[in-house]
């Protein structure tokens, strides 16, 4: 029998530097636990060293400083301190490639590049969202190893920018294959929740999928009312107005908007995968919000005719208030003016991207603006109906005319996030 590792930190997050590892590890180090994050990149890694969050998260750079005071909190590069730490959580899903199927590799990889460094006696926590069944096959990959590490499934299902706060607020979906690693899985998040919901492993794996489907399949059932109405000529804010006043069955219903970013549309494909192909809902959703570019578009010519003209897009990233733009629908747009206009600028409050340019050099240049993310600066601006392409009903249009460049007024948007 193989004597039991002295393991001497609490919890190390494979894959902790990015948006779900870092604000979960920063968690775990202010609950107490003696945290490791493990990230290969290492310009994030010696920004996490010096206090400095490589992206916006409420809450998070308060906490980082706090961490790495009292020491509770490393950050490494390399894999060396995996085999101090009792409890592992893998922060690294199940991508889909250019034909929209899952790829099973990712996560082999990264254990592969750990194997080394895992000790028995630990629990393999995987929390990103995995095509069902993938929990098994790495219990299976990692026994055939001779290792006795137990896997356990907890998905994360907070919203990115709000994740601390959410993760004392939500409950927390625990599965693993024997009671006494789920037992060790709900004394550690125990640590930062106190609400559970305990279920069978692939159980828990097709609940986040479908968690985030229905989301996506949301959005599209609005974005297909906006664009029926709309090719119509008609005022969706109207129609939309009169299906939720006062009406508490129609109080869920989201405005339209752009339905992206790195989880829907991929969560949704793979579930579709794992129906072997006849989640046509999911499918339909998919062709529905991917196409909302090119019907705005399309309204937009009902305005001006495109060619030649300098266009601009406000807002880059995948939601409001965030600084990612992974798998925006704006960078989608942008390609698609590209084709029919002379000139497309592009600004964004919080997106770092070379490619952008100033607001003021937007609203200036622009002979007809989009509104790609429902940012609360946007909410500020007046811009002249003619001149305005805006989905999410963010900026205040106005007649014909100049733009001037903000307002004392504020709106509510609409927002997909």
């Amino acid at each position: 029998m193989k004597p039991k590792a002295n393991f001497t930190r609490d919890v190390c997050v494979i894959g902790g530097g990015g948006h779900v590892g870092l604000p979960l590890a920063l968690t775990f180090a202010d609950a107490g636990l003696k945290t490791v994050i493990y990230d290969i990149n290492r310009e994030v890694v010696e920004k996490i060293r010096k206090g400095v969050m490589p992206f916006a998260e409420e809450g998070a750079e308060e906490l980082l400083a706090k961490g790495l005071k009292s020491g509770l909190l490393e950050a490494e590069s390399g894999p060396q301190r995996l085999s101090e730490c009792r409890n592992i959580v893998m922060v690294v899903g199940t991508p889909v490639d250019e034909h929209l199927n899952p790829q099973f590799t990712a996560i082999h990889k990264s254990i592969d590049l750990c194997t080394e460094y895992l000790r028995d006696g630990q629990v393999l926590i995987l929390r990103s969202t995995v095509f069902p069944g993938i929990s098994k096959l790495i219990q299976s990959h990692l026994n055939s190893k001779g290792l006795q590490i137990d896997v356990a499934f907890c998905p994360e299902r907070v919203a990115q920018g709000y994740s601390i706060r959410e993760f004392h607020e939500l409950p927390q979906i625990i599965s693993a294959f024997n009671p006494e690693a789920l037992a060790r899985v709900r004394e550690l998040f125990g640590k930062i929740s106190k609400q559970f919901v305990e279920m069978p492993v692939m159980e828990a794996e097709l609940c986040k999928l479908m968690t985030n489907a229905w989301r996506y399949i949301q959005f599209a059932t609005v974005n297909q009312f906006f664009m029926i109405a709309t090719e119509q000529g008609l005022d969706f804010d109207k129609i939309l107005h009169g299906c939720r006043y006062n009406y508490p069955r129609m109080a869920g219903m989201p405005g339209p908007g752009f339905a992206a970013g790195p989880c829907l549309v991929k969560d949704t494909m793979q579930l579709a995968a794992f129906s072997h192909n006849t989640f046509v809902l999911g499918h339909a959703a998919m062709l529905i919000n991917e196409g909302l570019p090119a019907h705005l578009i399309m309204l937009a010519r009902r305005k001006r005719n495109l060619a030649g003209l300098t266009v601009g897009i406000l807002g880059m990233a995948f939601k409001g208030e965030s600084d990612d733009p992974r798998d925006s629908l704006s960078y989608k747009l942008k390609k698609l003016l590209m084709l029919d206009c002379g000139k497309v600028l592009c600004s964004d409050p919080y997106v770092r991207d070379a490619t952008l340019v100033p607001q003021a050099q937007v609203l200036a240049e622009s002979d007809l603006i989009f509104i790609g993310t429902p940012h609360k600066p946007y909410r500020q601006l007046k811009i002249p109906a003619d001149r305005l392409v805006d989905v999410w009903d963010c900026v205040q249009a106005t007649p014909s005319g100049a733009i001037p460049s903000s307002n004392s007024e504020t709106r509510t948007a609409k927002t997909n996030s």
